[in-house]
């Protein structure tokens, strides 16, 4: 049976959100886990995002902010959420104040429930880019804060609309109560593309390239034949509660050695970050949308997902060189999601980040698409070194040059 990744129950009150308000969402949550599991699949986690908690509450201070944060993550260890989105800070806005942001490197760090985001880019707002510095100084400050752990929960976002499932994009618009969920299925992929491919004795040649669109076609019928039941049952539930069901993002998430990269090393291209890649992207991403847009609704990134640090084999390749900063955003323009869990130099000159993060924006303004990057500047490392994060969703690798 397929993986449920997450199923996020967006919240569309706005802040502050009472006890009893959380316990609502934690109960629903739970009753989707159990239907679902009780269906045969196993969910991964369950996750609840809330509107923009510095939209909301911009007009609180610091120090309210962060009792307020206090009694969210105190409601969360009561309620068992582990996952809580509390949406973008608004930098795209002029009238936004950056120097706000840094707060959320003391909001983010010592609360492990929490996660936030800073969108610099939204809607007819062209990236504001004197906002990309101080977003690299929160990245900055969360690395030097968590030895680089509390990273796994903050981005930047540009052109990221509400309802999509994954964090730490995620976040809600009221008022409805929005039900999203997104599939861990990179292994499906590689099947898809396995047999789209039987029967090609070439183990790998430019022949290859001649197999993409039975890939396509092969990779969009997997993906819509393993999201359609999950979504059936979702939408029931919904109803039975009054929600809306928000739909799917069917971007194949990987995990460890559910790799994304190990699949598309299947269509017999090469390895991953070889010549070719990014045309096995461009076409695995048609596919993506062209399944969700057989499941629909859609929503979130419904793009392909290139987290380093998450998917074992791309870590691989990281440590062999097959990998760069340049790379991966070349990939985000035909398919992906941005810069995701990639791990920088922890000394890397803000400046130089900022610049980046600015290209990761420009290019989400430029094709109208959604973008985010989640950059782990690892402290005390150089580009080369070994990672050494403990935490069992990250896979370590080599720290890519900027």
């Amino acid at each position: 049976m397929t993986t449920i990744r997450a199923i996020t129950l967006l919240i569309g009150d706005a802040h502050p959100l009472s006890g009893a308000t959380l316990a609502r969402a934690a109960e629903f949550l739970r009753h989707a886990q159990a239907s679902a599991e009780a269906e045969g699949y196993t969910v991964q986690t369950t996750r609840i995002a809330t509107r923009p908690l510095l939209e909301d509450l911009g007009g609180w201070d610091d120090a309210a902010l962060l009792a307020y944060a206090d009694d969210l993550h105190a409601i969360c260890d009561a309620e068992q959420i582990n996952y809580l989105s509390l949406g973008p800070a608004p930098a795209w806005d002029p009238a936004f104040p950056l120097e706000r942001l840094p707060l959320l490197v003391d909001l983010l760090a010592p609360r492990p429930a929490l996660n936030a985001t800073a969108q610099v880019a939204w809607g007819e707002h062209a990236p504001r880019y004197p906002a990309a510095l101080a977003t690299a100084q929160v990245m900055r400050g969360l690395a030097e804060a968590s030895a680089g752990d509390a990273n796994f929960r903050f981005a930047l976002l540009a052109m990221c609309e509400p309802g999509g499932p994954f964090f730490p994009q995620s976040y809600a618009r009221g008022p409805e109560w929005r039900v999203a969920f997104g599939l861990q299925c990179a292994g499906l992929v590689g099947e898809a593309i396995t047999a789209a491919r039987a029967g090609d004795d070439h183990e790998q040649s430019a022949d290859a390239l001649a197999t993409l669109p039975q890939i396509e076609r092969a990779v969009r019928a997997a993906l819509a034949n393993a999201a359609l039941p999950v979504a059936t049952l979702l939408q029931r539930l919904t109803e039975e509660t009054g929600f809306v069901y928000g739909g799917v993002d069917l971007s194949p998430a990987p995990m460890g050695d559910e790799s994304i990269a190990a699949a598309m090393e299947q269509a017999g291209l090469g390895l991953f970050g070889a010549p070719g890649t990014l045309a096995l992207a461009a076409a695995l991403t048609a596919a993506i949308r062209g399944a969700a847009a057989d499941v629909a609704p859609s929503c979130g990134y419904c793009g392909l997902m290139l987290p380093v640090l998450e998917d074992e084999t791309l870590g691989m390749r990281g440590a062999e060189g097959m990998l760069s900063v340049t790379s991966l955003l070349a990939y985000s323009a035909v398919c992906g999601t941005g810069l995701d869990t990639t791990p920088l130099p922890g000394d890397a000159p803000l400046p130089a980040v900022a610049a980046l993060l600015g290209d990761v924006a420009a290019l989400a303004w430029r094709l109208r698409k959604p973008l985010s990057a989640r950059l782990f500047l690892t402290p005390g490392a150089q580009a080369g070194d070994l990672t050494n994060f403990a935490s069992p969703y990250l896979t370590n690798t080599r720290v890519l040059p900027l």
